[in-house]
Parts: structure tokens; C-alpha cells; sequence
């Protein structure tokens, strides 16, 4: 344990390490997944999500186990490095960034998407790539002068965020009926697409690994937060486009959104609730990761494992202002050319490759970490079994990526590695 990450202030309780899992998972995939799951797999994509939440409890058990061992910041981070050494640990903090650079590029689209029945110069064109730069350049200049945001209460954040949608699946069940049950099932291709796409719902929830130095007790909350959520969130999944595909029965149309199902239960009123909710719940959510996600950069320069250029502290205003930058600048080009749905299959790509190295890591640490860091540790049931499943499920996930998605986190991938190689390079020279 690094002197710094000794002295972090363990603040948070068991349920706020949930809250941190859940708010992780739900952002904005869950106010555009059901329209555009639905367009392709009909009927079948409210039990698509219960399927790839089952998925994923395989994952979340192989990393309750690897919480588990450790008491430290870092999550990924620290697992990879600590069973492989700097190179991976690297690997999976700059895939990390990655995730995170893509999911919020994500998320800004589904901002205009939202925003635009309201302020048509949003929709689409030069409006759009002006809304959404002036969004990033924002944000890059509130964080870099230092301006905190504000850190509210997580639970009263979630309850604004939830609590419309739970009003929609209450208003909504009275729909289900016979005619929302599956028809014939997707073929091979479409599934596959779907899932990738569908993994996007309950990726994040390693942010709340990231904070085990400051969480109480985190052997013991974290492997809990990750199975309650992991289970609730693909339920809530579940109900919400079950209640899309049952209001909106000619649906399977993509630029459908709940603002529409919305507006069918409840009117004008309903909708403009629900689209400014989930203005509300990305804005926050991507104002969050502009705070935090320069930092994994920062962390990595100071490290070693990044050039010096990304440690740099402004003088004045004591910031990481490059990691500002960069991190800016790259969201700026991945959302302004991109969409939601390639942007969150390589999100959801980037996030996968994650998980398949910790999982490896797994065997590696059973072995080799000490009793004392073993003792209470959790373990899955059957031994390897479940981590063993996980492995298979994860790579089969990664064979269903389009050529576009592995494009783009190959060519960053690369770019991190070389920056890692100048950096050690750098380092062993002495300078």
C-alpha cells in the first residue's frame, strides 16, 4: 500500500459503495438500450437484458472475489499489476481511460438526442458538433481552474434519477400483455450485435473497485454492492423495455426514446419529465467523469508508466490541466463523429478486454498473494468454475465486435503502448 492511499479517509459505507455500483451501470444506456435492443430483436430484448445481466453475475463474482484480496485503491489497476506486473497494470488503467473516454462521448449523444425536440439547432449538422464542443471546452475549462463540483449526495442524485423511471414501470405494466411475449427468435448475427451493444448496461460498475481505499470494510461491501446491483439493475433493465415494447408494439424503431412511452402514459407533461431527467442524470454523469477520469492519467504519468506531459500541474490553479485537456479533446472527437451505438460498442469492447485480463489474474493471485491478504477472502462457488465462464462468455463477446469497434480501440491501444514504452524508456535512462 502506496503512503497516499494510507492515508485516504474510508468514508464510504457499505451502501454508498452500492450507490456507486448502481450509478456506475445505470446512466444513459438506459434511456436509449430499449429502443435500440428492441428495433432488432423485437419482443425479445426485455429478456436479452435479464440473459446478459446472468452473463455478467459471472463476471461480478470473479471480481467480488479479486475485491476482495485487496484493501487499496485501484481495482483494475492494481489487480493486473500486482499478478502481471507494470505492463498490464498500465494496460488496464489506459483501457480503462478508454472505456471512459467512449462511454461519455456516448452519453453526449444521447444528450442531443434528448435535448433536440426542444432546441432544434442541437439536432443535427454544424449545431450539433457546436453544441457538443461547447460542452467538452466547458467543462475542460471549469475543472482546469479548479472549480469543485460540487459534490452532492449520491442518494438524493439516484433517487432523481430513478424515481421517473420507476413511475414509468408502474404506469406502464398495465400494457404487458400476451402480444409482448418473444416471437421467433433473431437469427445468430443480430443476437450477437445486440449482446455486444447490450453490455453497455452493466459495464461501470469497476468505478466503485477504483475507490476500495477509501470504502469501509471493502472486503466484505464491495462483493455484495456488485452482486445486489449487478441483479437489480438487470431487472430494472428488464421492466423498463418490457414497458417500451408493450406501449410502443410498432417500436422497433431506433430514434424512439422514453420520452415517446413517456408521452403515450402521461402525456406532453411526462415527456418533457423524462427528457429532462435524463439530461439531468448524463450531465451529472459526464460532468463526474471529467473530474475523475484525467486523474487515471495523472495516476499513470505519476507512476511513471505515461510521459511526464500528462503528470503536468498548472502552476495556479493545481490541476492536472493536460489530463484535462487531452481527456476533453478526445471526447470531443469521438462524440462529434460518431454515434451512441458505435460508441458504446467500444466502450463496451474496451471494458470487456478488462475484464478478461483480471479475470486471468485471478489463478495468478490465489497462488501467489499472502495468507493474511487471502484470509476472509470471497470465493465463488465451484472453484475456477465461475471465473472459468466468465473467460469463456468474455472472449465469445469480443468475437461479436464489428471491425470499427476493434479499429478504434486497436489504434489507441497502440498509441498507449508506445507512450508506455518512452515513458520507461525515459526512466530507466534516468530522466
Amino acid at each position: 500500500m502506496t503512503e497516499k492511499t494510507a492515508g485516504l479517509l474510508r468514508a464510504i459505507t457499505p451502501f454508498g459503495a452500492a450507490l456507486l455500483v448502481l450509478n456506475g451501470m445505470i446512466g444513459a444506456g438506459i434511456f436509449v438500450l430499449p429502443a435500440t435492443v428492441s428495433a432488432t430483436t423485437g419482443n425479445w430484448a426485455p429478456w436479452l437484458f435479464v440473459l446478459v445481466g446472468l452473463f455478467f453475475i459471472t463476471i461480478a463474482l470473479s471480481f467480488a472475489e479479486l475485491a476482495s484480496y485487496f484493501k487499496e485503491t485501484g481495482g483494475p489497476v492494481l489487480y493486473a499489476g500486482t499478478a502481471f506486473g507494470p505492463a498490464a497494470g498500465f494496460a488496464a488503467g489506459w483501457m480503462l481511460w478508454l472505456g471512459r473516454v467512449t462511454a461519455i462521448a456516448a452519453n453526449l449523444n444521447v444528450v442531443v438526442t434528448y435535448l433536440g425536440p426542444y432546441w432544434s439547432f442541437v439536432a443535427g449538422g454544424v449545431g450539433r458538433i457546436v453544441f457538443i464542443g461547447a460542452v467538452c471546452a466547458a467543462l475542460v475549462v471549469a475543472n482546469v481552474i479548479g472549480v469543485k463540483q460540487g459534490v452532492r449526495t449520491v442518494a438524493i442524485f439516484t433517487v432523481l434519477k430513478l424515481t421517473p423511471l420507476f413511475l414509468l414501470v408502474f404506469a406502464g405494466l398495465t400494457y404487458v400483455g400476451g402480444d409482448t411475449m418473444p416471437g421467433p427468435a433473431p437469427s445468430l448475427g443480430t443476437l450477437g450485435a445486440a449482446v455486444l451493444l447490450l453490455i453497455y448496461a452493466f459495464v461501470g460498475f469497476e468505478a466503485a473497485l477504483v475507490t476500495a481505499g477509501e470504502t469501509r470494510n471493502p472486503r466484505r461491501a464491495l462483493p455484495r454492492a456488485l452482486m445486489f446491483t449487478m441483479i437489480g439493475t438487470a431487472l430494472l433493465y428488464c421492466l423498463i423495455t418490457l414497458v417500451y415494447v408493450a406501449v410502443l408494439p410498432t417500436g422497433g424503431v431506433e430514434n424512439k426514446t422514453l420520452a415517446d412511452v413517456a408521452a403515450a402514459l402521461g402525456g406532453p407533461v411526462a415527456a418533457t419529465v423524462m427528457a429532462f431527467t435524463v439530461i439531468f442524470s448524463v450531465g451529472g454523469n459526464v460532468a463526474s467523469a471529467m473530474v475523475t477520469s484525467p486523474r487515471l492519467t495523472y495516476s499513470l504519468a505519476e507512476n511513471k508508466w505515461l510521459p511526464k506531459w500528462f503528470g503536468h500541474v498548472h502552476a495556479k490553479f493545481a490541476t492536472p490541466d493536460h489530463s484535462i485537456l487531452l481527456f476533453g479533446v478526445m471526447v470531443f472527437i469521438f462524440s462529434a463523429s460518431s454515434s451512441f451505438v458505435f460508441l458504446a460498442a467500444a466502450s463496451s469492447l474496451a471494458r470487456i478486454l478488462i475484464y478478461i485480463l483480471c479475470i486471468l489474474a485471478l489463478p495468478k493471485l490465489r497462488n501467489t498473494l499472502s495468507p493474511e491478504a487471502k484470509e476472509d477472502a470471497y470465493r465463488p462457488p465451484g472453484g475456477l468454475a465461475v471465473p472459468g465462464i466468465a473467460l469463456v462468455l468474455c472472449i465469445w463477446a469480443c468475437t461479436q465486435a464489428t471491425m470499427g469497434s476493434w479499429t478504434v480501440v486497436a489504434g489507441v491501444v497502440a498509441v498507449g503502448l508506445i507512450l508506455y514504452m518512452l515513458a520507461r524508456m525515459r526512466t530507466a535512462s534516468g530522466n
